[in-house]
């Protein structure tokens, strides 16, 4: 039996439901200012529910997105204030991982939109330092297009921490990267930057096993979060660089979702969670099943 990581869930969907707010471009990063403790909230609920890491609301903290807004100056305050939120939850807990999470510049689902490297190098490289004392790993996730990873990774190496790289790929066919590159050449990424873990997140879970048997070549620990959303990659993309216009599926239930994490784990998978629309109920029930198949949560 093995041991396991639990990651928590979703954070931005979970903070849309419960604050009851329509949702703008910085959807999760709003939240922090509209709701105080809120985010602390999200957080107490999935320790409680079982799960081993806290992810930070950072994902969307970024330059690109806070500019559009008129919030850039309130870069570096968000930050803080979001590392302390899931600092309270851990405190509160008595024990747990904080994953310092560095979201995809440009867009989510958008490799098109995939920067320069040694802009997004210098990009992340700030965010990492920011977090750095603060986080037990930084989590580049969402990353959609091996250029993206390779500056993310690069960027995230400023924090002197351990840091796992989780990619997005393509709802119908997991081997690829929503670029349509292949999984397989993150190898020669992480040949370039030190790596601790490779996953896979925020895709349907039907694609997550392809995804892995790609994964799992790479020679470190590997795992994968999905999301409860309809399927993306088919979507038009907008004219504007927003993301395509996606919805959450029904028919995504707890025990369903779990079913989909064993099969991972038999493969070989060590790190496993949720994503966007998945939430503390899919973590609970994920959280017993782990331990009622003989694997411990660590």
């Amino acid at each position: 039996m093995a041991e396991i990581t639990l990651l928590d869930g979703g954070m931005g969907q979970e903070l849309i439901a419960r604050a009851g707010d329509d949702r703008s471009p910085l959807w999760a990063t709003r939240a922090m200012i509209d709701h105080p403790g809120l985010v602390r909230e999200v957080h107490a609920e999935y320790f409680a529910a079982g799960a081993s890491v806290a992810t930070t609301n950072t994902y969307n903290i970024l330059h690109d997105r806070l500019e559009r807004e008129g919030l850039d100056a309130f870069y570096h305050a968000l930050h803080l204030s979001a590392l302390f939120q899931a600092h309270q939850a851990r405190a509160e807990h008595g024990r747990g991982i904080i994953a310092g999470s560095m979201g995809p510049l440009g867009e989510s689902y958008r490799p098109d939109l995939t920067p320069p490297v040694a802009v997004s190098a210098a990009l992340y490289a700030e965010k990492a330092r920011l977090m750095a004392a603060h986080v037990d790993v930084i989590l580049c996730e969402t990353m959609s297009s091996i250029d993206l990873a390779r500056g993310a990774l690069q960027g995230a190496q400023a924090a002197g921490v351990p840091v796992w790289l989780s990619v997005s790929v393509d709802d119908r066919d997991g081997s690829k990267l929503r670029s349509g590159e292949p999984v397989a050449a993150l190898a020669e990424v992480i040949a370039a930057h030190p790596t601790a873990a490779v996953l896979a997140n925020c895709s349907m879970p039907e694609a997550m096993l392809a995804a892995l048997r790609e994964l799992s070549k790479l020679g470190l620990p590997f795992g994968a979060y999905a999301n409860g959303f309809s399927e993306i990659s088919s979507l038009p993309l907008p004219d504007s660089n927003d993301a395509p216009a996606y919805t959450h599926r029904h028919d995504l239930t707890p025990e369903k979702y779990a079913d989909f994490v064993l099969q991972w784990v038999d493969l070989g998978a060590t790190i496993v969670g949720g994503c966007c629309e998945v939430g503390p109920a899919h973590i609970r029930h994920l959280a017993e099943r782990l331990r009622a198949a003989g694997h411990s949560i660590v």
